[in-house]
Formats: structure tokens, sequence, C-alpha cells
């Protein structure tokens, strides 16, 4: 079996990314294929591409589907190896609502040659004691290939099957966490559930590092930030007992589909401390927050993965903004209303941010509108 007595996680910004479907619900493979060189920007975006997550709609397509988009993904980051200066890894998404399909799944990431799988064990229907699963069938599967993936654990309650916990417990987090597979966990919730993994961390450790990424994206912003004023220290020394001065090893972000390069300038900041820079990238990054919020009737609507679909649109990367059956959508108002914020927020960014890290889209020759190609001319200029 392959040893991964050398495998490091990859630290940095994993893009989560989505999934680009035709009306009927199909892949479609070239307009999926320019969604991740985009994340990728040519070295200045993404340091991990994640296929099949949940803003890639894993729970709205089926398997051949989830396998397809991951096959995409590995193939586009083997790619860019060839040219970029970073290293680029490539995960695997192998969630399914049964064991049977998670198996099929884990099994088409070790022939596809993934670099990484993302589990999320709360969400298979059939699964009662998540870490036997992981031990049992997943090791079971490995010990049958003759080799071995690194396995993040994923834990969103926003995505547990009904009936099971909304957070994996600690204890069956440390038992995962001795297995030589497994190395780390996505954790999308709160600054306190944080920080429960990361004040057990040390002891999840057991001869092999066990990496902690943020899924709440915009925490990073408070957990890195350092002391200035008497409540900011206050707030300073909070976040050092939560997480036991245990920072993310790296940030999973969902909107980082439509702003890439921004993200992974806004992850470096966060981690150099640099107070001025990470309140701009904090304030660009929130106003694309606002503008993907609506209100309908008396109720906030933010229908994430829709917006970043019409994004990736609005930027000309694809022509199908469609997203799966029973994902929130946008109306036909609030889809105009959105491009009009849109172009706003992007001509903003283009004035205010860093040279060179507004994202940017190289369309094949007459693809792109010309309002994007507009936009993205300011982008190079500002």
């Amino acid at each position: 079996m392959q040893s991964l007595d050398d495998y490091l996680p990859r630290p940095g910004l994993s893009i989560p990314i989505v999934t680009i479907l035709d009306p009927r619900g199909r892949i479609l493979e070239d307009q999926q294929r320019a969604v991740v060189r985009f994340a990728l920007q040519n070295g200045a975006g993404a340091d991990i591409i994640f296929a099949a997550g949940t803003t890639g709609e894993w729970d709205r397509i089926d398997n051949s589907r989830r396998q397809a988009v991951t096959r995409i993904a590995i193939d586009e980051c083997r790619r860019a190896r060839a040219s970029a200066a970073k290293k680029i890894e490539a995960w695997a998404g192998i969630t399914a609502h049964t064991r049977s399909d998670t198996l099929d799944n884990l099994t088409h990431a070790l022939q596809a040659g993934a670099d990484a799988v993302v589990l999320a064990p709360l969400s298979i229907n059939d699964v009662e004691h998540p870490a036997e699963f992981v031990e049992r069938d997943i090791g079971g599967l490995f010990d049958r290939a003759g080799r071995m993936l690194p396995l993040f654990l994923y834990d969103n309650a926003d995505i547990a099957a009904p009936g099971k916990s909304p957070h994996l417990h600690t204890r069956d987090v440390k038992a995962m966490a001795r297995l030589p597979y497994v190395r780390g966990i996505k954790v999308t919730a709160s600054k306190p559930v944080i920080g429960n993994y990361t004040r057990a961390a040390s002891h999840f450790k057991a001869g092999h590092e066990f990496a902690i990424y943020a899924g709440n994206a915009y925490l990073i912003f408070d957990l890195f930030a350092p002391p200035e004023g008497v409540g900011d220290r206050m707030r300073h020394y909070w976040n050092r007992y939560l997480t036991q001065r245990t920072r993310p090893y790296g940030v999973v972000a969902g909107p980082a589909n439509a702003m890439p390069r921004e993200w992974q300038r806004a992850w470096q900041v966060c981690r150099s401390g640099d107070v001025e820079l990470m309140r701009l990238y904090a304030d660009a990054i929130e106003e694309f927050r606002i503008t993907c919020t609506f209100k309908r009737g008396a109720k906030v609507y933010r229908p994430t993965i829709a917006t970043l679909k019409a994004s990736l649109k609005e930027l000309g990367v694809i022509d199908s903004d469609t997203v799966g059956a029973g994902t929130p959508t946008l109306n036909d108002t609030e889809r105009r209303e959105f491009s009009t914020r849109f172009a706003i927020l992007r001509e903003r960014n283009a004035e205010m941010l860093e040279h060179g890290w507004v994202s940017e889209y190289d369309s094949p020759a007459g693809h792109a509108p010309a309002a994007t190609k507009a936009r993205k001319s300011a982008g190079r200029n500002g």
C-alpha cells in the first residue's frame, strides 16, 4: 500500500467549484473546464480545487455527474501543474446519499488520480457510525486497492442527513484522525465550533499532520485579526482561547468561485496580519455578499449558488447559469438587479484593490460579452 508519510496537507485557498449544468441537468464539460481554469487564475487563484462539494450541488446531481465533475477538475489541475509556479491539488468530494455510492466515488477518485478526497460522514443516510465507516469500509477499500489517498472530513450542519447529529463528535474525529489516511477536517460552522476542533487538534495528531480548514470563509478576517484597541485585544485573547493559538490551515471559500484572486490575496494578507489590507479585502468580499443578498417580503434571501453561477456568466466564463433541481434560484427581477450590482462591484474592485488582484478571465476570442471585456480592461488598469 502507498505510504502517506511524506504527505502534508496543502495550505491556502480551496475553492469548492460550482457544477455547470444545462436545463436538463447534464454537465457542460467545456464550461466546467472553463470554471476550473478561472478559479486557478494561472496560479494566482486557488491552491486547491474541490469538486463535487456542497457548492457543487453534490446532493442535487447523481453519482455519474459527481464523478464527471471530479474527473474534469483532476484533469484541469494536472494540466495547470505543468505551468504553475506553485503546487495545485485536486480534491474529490466523494459524499453520496448512500454508503455504496460513496465508496463507488472513492474508487473513481483513486482511478482518476485525485490528490485527496473529502467526506461528509453525517450526510450519508445509511451510515450510523462515522468512525466505523471511515475505518472499516474506506480502510477496507484502500486495502483492496493497494494504495491510499489523503482523506479530509467535512463537518457542515446544513447538509447533515435527517436524524443525524449536526456536527461530528470530537471523540469520533479523534478516532478517525489516528488512521494514516485521515489528514484534516473542513469545518463550516461558527467560531466556537471551529474552536472545539482547534483546541483538540493536538490530540488528533498521531504521527502525521491534521489540518483544520475554515469552511465559514468570512471568519478568517476575525480569526487572524491582530489586536489594536482595547476591544480588539479582548477579541484577540478570546480568539486565542478558542483556537489555542492554532489558526486554520486554509480556507474553503465558495464565494471565491466568482473572486478567486481577491480571495487568494485576502488569505495572504490575513496570514501576514496586514491590518490595512485585511480591511480592504474584507470590504470587497463583504460587498460581494451584499451584492448576492435580496429581500423577499420581510425575509433576507441569499441564493448563493445561483449568484455564483450568475457571476461567472456575467464574466463570460460560462453561458449556462442553470442550477440543479431544488437549489434556490434568482427570479428575473433579481437576476437583472444582480447583473447591475456585480458590474458596479467589479468597477469598484478595479479602482480600490491592488494591481493584479482583481480576477480576470482570458476568454476565447469573441466569447465574452462586450460589457465583460470592458470590465476586464478596467481590472487590468486599476
